[in-house]
This record gives C-alpha cells, structure tokens and sequence, in this order.
C-alpha cells in the first residue's frame, strides 16, 4: 500500500498572508488524517513564510500518523528534528531562499555530509529519506549513506506527462526498481496530482508514500478537503487494467 502524506504548508501560507490563525493549520492537520490521509509533511524554511517552526512543535503531540519533515538540514533544522523526532526527515537540497524544491541532492559532492546526518538521525530514531533525481549512480551513492528511503523528485515527470505519460515514468520505473534491489524504501514528491498519479502509481505499485502539498489543496478549494484527499487515495488503489 501507498501512503498519502499530505503536505501542509500551503495552509501556512494562508494564514501567514492575513495573520491571526485562520485557517487554523493544526486543525487542517488532525482534519486531514481524520479524512484518511496516513501521514502529514511541513517544510518549515529559516525565513516560516509558511510553516513555523513553533507549529512543528505544535504538530507533533497530536499527530497520530506519520510526522515527516523535510527541508535543508541547516543547523537550526537539524536541531528542531532532534528535538521533535518525527516518524521521518526527509533532506532536501534547497537553499533557505529557494521558493520550493527544485532538484534532487548531488550524492557526488554531498555523499559525505549526507551519510554523518543519516547516521545522527537514525541514532535517534528517526527514520531517514533523501530527495533525489532517477540518476542511477546518485541512487546508489544514496544507498551507501545508510539511508532507509530515497525520495523521488517528480516535477520532470508531472510536467512531460501530458504530452508521453510512457515516456515520463520510464525512467522513475528504473530508478525506483533499483532502489527497491538495493535495499531502499522509495517516496515520491512534486507536482503529483489528481490528473498524473494514478499512472505514476500503477507504474510504480510499489512506491512507500507519496508526499503531495500544492495541488491538493488547490483541488480541495472546489472539491472539499474531505472529498479531496479521498480522490488521491483512489488513485493509490488503482491498479493496472
């Protein structure tokens, strides 16, 4: 089974543009796993133009699913999920003024940082995953650090599939195939929506999570987030015909 994590933060966005607490993101959060989703995602970034890092504290007693946090592991990064201990910690390679995730890691140059942290965070607890592309050396190079999963960064995918949907999850089945015989956990993330990931599923069956924030709740303005995150999971149990 594929979990559907759901990623909050552009609910912080919401609230953030008016401030108060409206929408109040802890409540879209334990909303979100009562309407099924089976894991909640923040990106808290050091400027929290979305989500703060006060909510990650907040989030963490009450989230019964699994907790995963991603972002760039600065020192202050690193320390807040030392502090929380969520399920998982997902390492992104973006900068702090990135406006999202734009790439995978460069396992190449960054091999050596990325195996000390999986080293600390495992020791903790916590259960790791890299953001990576479908670069096959990069994968391996993943799995030497010890990490549990890799993450798969679908943008390349989610923007060549109206055009060859074959063509743009070829190299995803690949890459997801060899993480699979190495040993790894495979999440996938970016730009997945309700118009590509049913094939991206039935492509990859055997995909952990998935991680989906932007779309979702842009769906979820006409559909309701109830409807909306039932619509994902349906995609998820989709098999090929």
């Amino acid at each position: 089974m594929t979990n559907l994590s759901v990623n909050i933060n552009k609910v912080a966005t919401i609230r953030n543009a008016r401030g108060g607490n409206q929408p109040d993101v802890i409540q879209v959060a334990r909303d979100c796993e009562k309407f099924g989703a089976q894991g909640i995602t923040v990106h808290p970034r050091p400027d929290e133009r979305h989500i703060r890092y006060s909510d990650v504290y907040a989030l963490k007693p009450l989230i019964k699913t699994e907790f995963n946090i991603e972002g760039y592991p600065g020192e202050k990064f690193v320390d807040l999920v030392l502090k929380v201990k969520p399920t998982q910690v997902t390492l992104v390679p973006d900068a702090p003024d990135a406006l999202t995730s734009n790439a995978g890691w460069n396992l190449k140059e960054h091999a050596g940082m990325l195996t000390e942290l999986v080293d600390v965070f495992t020791s903790h607890g916590i259960r790791t995953s890299i953001f990576v592309g479908t670069d096959p050396e990069t994968i391996e190079l993943a799995a030497k650090t010890g990490t549990d999963r890799i993450e798969l960064y679908t943008e390349p995918y989610a923007a060549l599939y109206p055009k060859d949907r074959d063509a743009a999850v070829a190299p995803f089945i690949t890459a997801a195939q060899l993480a699979k015989n190495l040993g790894l956990g495979v999440n996938a993330g970016h730009d997945l929506s309700l118009e590509n990931l049913a094939f991206f599923h039935q492509s990859i069956p055997w995909v952990d999570e998935v991680s989906i924030g932007h779309a979702l709740i842009c769906d979820a303005l006409y559909y309701g987030l109830e409807k909306t995150i039932a619509l994902y999971k349906e995609c998820l149990q989709k098999t090929n015909e």
